[in-house]
């Protein structure tokens, strides 16, 4: 998906001088139309506007007068592939992406043509209990709550779809039939999806050690918690770690904790210092790795294991293990709190 869709939304009683000026500055040459809820109203392209200036239509008309109120669009779900074909089929550079009426995004053949496609495994963390959501995770586990009109977890494997990403584990233990019902072999997403279940729980790392041994030889493995909202560059990640040679590579993001009080520093009976409210910053870990094979290799099977213990164990040993910054958006939906900021950002987001 074009990251830059959102810059060429436009309302209908905006001019169509207005909506010439977006055409003109952004790359995807075409203005969206939409209503104040995002639904998909029309599509207005140069040809569009060309077509009315030889009407002698003004520049100061709305925008609505000249638009293609019925203009090919593909659903958020569709391939690569599939929006290729449908693209070339059509003889168009450009496709709005919806789910249903509302706009969710814009792929162009160009992106579509040369958009990496990513061996690399998944394996997507969804076996938790869900605690400190009850009574909403009594009936469904996490990952499957809805945030927006889908659940977490389709959001997230979308997220990765969006990056070239195919294949993807599943790791399950609590309720993994609704996981199995609402997924399947992932053949209607175009992906393929294998489940690896854990009999009791095998801890954030454990699960490395049910992975088949027969995965993409010497393929790092994107590991992420199933209920992280994130709009992380998987393949820039990816390729700091490969970059790198690293062992395995955390993500982490900056976490800023104001002390509400003036804080004293002392020597003996003497004060050394005073500082009102200080600011303190951390590092905190969000849920996100690349681990490469020799890591995965060393989890032995059905062993219950944290992925930060694991790689205290290999940084012991090797000391090669990286951290990557996060300064994207990225949300933890672990509390009551963080599942309705989540059910704020969805939208604004685009995912």
């Amino acid at each position: 998906m074009n990251p830059s869709w959102r810059n060429v939304l436009i309302h209908p009683d905006s001019s169509i001088r207005e909506a010439l000026e977006i055409i003109d500055r952004e790359a995807l040459r075409v203005a969206l139309v939409v209503s104040d809820s995002d639904k998909l109203l029309g599509v207005v392209t140069d040809g569009d506007i060309r077509r009315a200036l030889l009407k002698d239509i003004s520049m100061s008309e709305p925008v609505e007068k000249v638009m293609n109120t019925s203009p090919v669009t593909a659903p958020l779900s569709a391939t690569r592939k599939q929006l290729i074909e449908l693209m070339e089929s059509k003889s168009i550079l450009a496709i709005p992406l919806v789910d249903g009426e509302k706009i969710c995004g814009m792929e162009t053949l160009h992106s579509a043509l040369n958009k990496p496609r990513m061996d690399n495994p998944v394996l997507l963390m969804a076996g938790g209990f869900g605690t400190r959501l009850r009574p909403l995770t009594e009936s469904n586990p996490k990952p499957m709550l809805k945030i927006g009109d889908r659940p977490i977890l389709e959001t997230v494997i979308r997220s990765f779809m969006k990056a070239g990403f195919e294949n993807f584990f599943i790791s399950t233990h609590y309720m993994p039939e609704k996981i199995h019902e609402h997924f399947g072999n992932g053949s209607v997403m175009g992906i393929n999806i294998t489940y690896i279940h854990e009999n009791q729980p095998l801890g954030t790392g454990g699960a490395l050690g049910l992975l088949p041994a027969d995965l993409p030889e010497e393929k790092p493995v994107i590991v992420m918690n199933g209920d992280v909202l994130t709009t992380v560059d998987f393949e820039s990640l990816l390729n700091f770690h490969t970059d790198n040679d690293a062992d395995a590579t955390m993500c982490v993001r900056e976490y800023e904790y104001q002390v509400p009080y003036g804080v004293i520093s002392s020597k003996g009976k003497k004060i050394t210092g005073m500082e009102e409210k200080p600011v303190q910053r951390f590092h905190v870990n969000t849920g996100i790795y690349v681990i490469s094979p020799r890591v995965i290799r060393s989890v032995i099977k059905n062993e219950a294991i944290d992925m930060p213990t694991l790689l205290e164990q290999h940084m012991a040993e090797r000391d090669n293990v990286l951290i990557y910054p996060v300064h994207e958006y990225w949300l933890d939906i672990g509390r009551p709190d963080d599942f309705d900021r989540a059910q704020q950002d969805i939208h604004r987001l685009g995912m």
